[in-house]
């Protein structure tokens, strides 16, 4: 069934309006999609690492620290496969391109401040 033509100015409003509201545009942008589960998933890597040098502390100390040390990196690991599953592979691919664009800029901006020394 065909829009009339004051359903179809309505529907150019929003879409304009939409359009216009940045805050909205980056929550629902390839980056802001992600943006989520790409910090979990990082700071869950960070909670993998911590663990793992508490397991191999607690094993100077007591079985049951390095047990407890190896639990919490099970648990962490757990939430990167999750997270990463959440972001599918067009999420990764997304992420992955929003950070090289960060390198990029990171590099252009070196650039610009090296020459101007």
């Amino acid at each position: 069934m065909p829009l009339s033509d004051n359903e179809r100015q309505i529907l150019a409003q929003i879409e304009h309006d939409l359009k216009e509201d940045e805050k909205f545009a980056q929550a629902v942008s390839s980056k802001g999609l992600y943006r989520h589960s790409a910090k979990t998933a990082w700071w869950a890597g960070v909670g993998i690492v911590a663990s793992m040098v508490l397991t191999i502390l607690g094993l100077q100390v007591h079985f049951a620290l390095a047990f407890v040390g190896f639990l919490a990196m099970l648990a962490c690991a757990l939430i990167v496969e999750r997270q990463l599953r959440a972001m599918s592979k067009v999420g990764l691919r997304d992420v992955s391109e929003s950070l090289k664009a960060s390198r990029a800029n990171a590099q252009r901006m070196r650039e610009k401040f090296t020459r101007e020394r």
